[in-house]
């Protein structure tokens, strides 16, 4: 008993040190006099209205960094998740030559760090006309994580037991057929994960971001909100309202796809 009374404890103790963070920049975005400093446990008193949230969307440049975000997000997480999908059930089912290499090669990509990639990208974008574009970034945010997505779909479908296919082909599928009508849709966990990993990836990104774009008007929501941030004055109510819009989609993307991430899809797909 006491054993598991001290265990409770230290739950209620981290979950505590978790969620403060989050209960104090509400509490910021919520304040009307910009503290940052000036601890309450109060989150909605005489001293707070939802100003900052209303300054948000009309005096500052928030929806078109919003819109922004969620064009890069959405077409890098589609983009990505067709290739890696592609890719991974070729390289998972198919002899190709070579194809240990490739891997390796795909794994040792993840080994630098993107700070360290940052200069080859913008001088490659620079000299493809692609710098202060969306396109550059949504090519160098679908290059550098597809080798991640790659090898994560890979794992999957060489778990997928054969005989599906080998049913679907007597049946009269094609390759193609069996891979969009059987493949696919029992690997809703992998690619839920694989979404998942693809949209956090480019919504919260920064440091690509701010060196790729230039331009304000062109800024995603990581590289705008830290245009809040000055050496005289932050101003921290817009700063914490921000952030706490921008991580909502990710709270609900997430709670809705982690219904799919249920294991065992596959079980009963195979009869006898």
């Amino acid at each position: 008993m006491m054993k598991k009374s001290a265990s409770l404890l230290l739950v209620m103790i981290f979950s505590a040190f978790a969620a403060f963070p989050v209960w104090y920049v509400i509490a910021v975005s919520l304040r009307k006099d910009n503290a940052f400093q000036a601890v309450s446990w109060t989150l909605w008193g005489p001293n707070t209205s939802l100003a900052n949230y209303r300054l948000l969307f009309t005096d500052t440049l928030f929806p078109v960094w919003l819109w922004n975000s969620a064009f890069v997000s959405f077409v890098v997480t589609l983009f990505g998740l067709s290739l890696a999908a592609t890719s991974a059930y070729a390289l998972s089912r198919f002899p190709i030559k070579g194809r240990k290499t490739f891997l390796t090669m795909l794994l040792a990509t993840q080994m630098f760090p993107a700070t360290m990639l940052l200069l080859p990208f913008y001088i490659v974008l620079a000299r493809l006309g692609l710098a202060n574009d969306f396109w550059g970034l949504l090519i160098v945010y679908s290059s550098s994580a597809l080798p991640f997505c790659i090898w994560q779909m890979k794992s999957w479908f060489d778990g997928l037991p054969r005989e599906l296919e080998e049913a679907a082909r007597v049946d009269g599928c094609t390759r193609l057929q069996t891979f969009f009508k059987v493949v696919l849709p029992v690997s809703g966990p992998a690619l839920a994960i694989t979404a998942l990993f693809q949209f956090t990836t480019a919504w919260t990104e920064y440091a690509i971001a701010a060196v790729i774009l230039q331009d304000p008007e062109y800024y995603t929501l990581p590289v705008g909100l830290k245009s809040f941030q000055a050496n005289l004055a932050t101003e921290w109510g817009l700063y914490a309202a921000a952030a706490v819009l921008v991580s909502i989609p990710v709270v609900i993307l997430f709670t809705l796809l982690s219904r799919a991430l249920i294991s065992g899809l596959t079980l009963g797909s195979v009869k006898g």
